[in-house]
């Protein structure tokens, strides 16, 4: 039944699509936090660049964004990340793409999770003297995180999703592959049925996972 499976790498492509999301998660997290704080910075130019960059990524569609990074970054200003082979080329630039995206997501949600920390918090750890990084560090962050990871676990599940875009600048994720497997073999339902099966192998547990956490630590207030 399943003997069109044969001859192609199923759980490489899935791999790839793995590496991508975990990739692609860690730089949205950073970058995220990053542009969360430039938004409640009480520098106006801080805030102003966070708050534009926000607004214009999240209405721009990913694909534009990975074919920007493809064939803007790559071909046109030469930016290779210092990758020399083609394909390594294409995966670094799809996690650019897909970090520049999902970060805007990331803040937002985090944002949230700091409107949610009681302003008193933040006053008080002025008056003992705190600058607004220590502030931002120490006592705020801490509990917007704890706050947000159902929402955080969202954005993940979503980027997961997201990576079958990548397919567009030719990086041999399960969406590639599904498209190679459509146009090869007959068996268009039962592809499909698989890489639908396969996707929600990965984002399911990590919604159930994230989930439990998230009412685990969640701030009794």
């Amino acid at each position: 039944m399943f003997d069109f499976l044969e001859g192609y790498d199923v759980l490489g492509a899935f791999w790839m699509t793995v590496k991508l999301t975990a990739l692609s998660a860690v730089g949205s997290l950073i970058w995220g936090t990053l542009l969360a704080a430039m938004r409640v910075s009480p520098v106006p130019l801080m805030r102003g660049f966070g708050t534009a960059y926000v607004n214009i990524v999240r209405n721009i569609p990913l694909t534009v964004i990975i074919l920007f990074s493809s064939l803007g970054l790559a071909d046109v200003f030469g930016m290779t990340l210092g990758a020399e082979d083609f394909k390594v080329q294409g995966f670094r630039l799809a996690v650019l793409g897909l970090v520049a995206y999902t970060a805007a997501f990331v803040c937002e949600a985090i944002r949230s999770g700091i409107n949610t920390v009681p302003l008193g918090q933040a006053e008080a750890a002025r008056a003992i003297g705190l600058s607004f990084s220590q502030t931002l560090t120490l006592i705020v962050l801490p509990q917007a995180f704890r706050s947000v990871i159902g929402p955080l676990a969202n954005v993940l599940i979503a980027l997961t999703k997201n990576t079958t875009v990548a397919a567009a600048i030719g990086v041999a994720e399960a969406a590639y592959l599904m498209k190679t497997m459509i146009e090869n073999e007959a068996q268009t339902l039962l592809i499909g049925a698989v890489f639908a099966f396969g996707f929600v192998v990965l984002t399911l547990p990590t919604g159930l996972i994230l989930g439990w956490l998230s009412k685990r630590l969640a701030v009794k207030r």
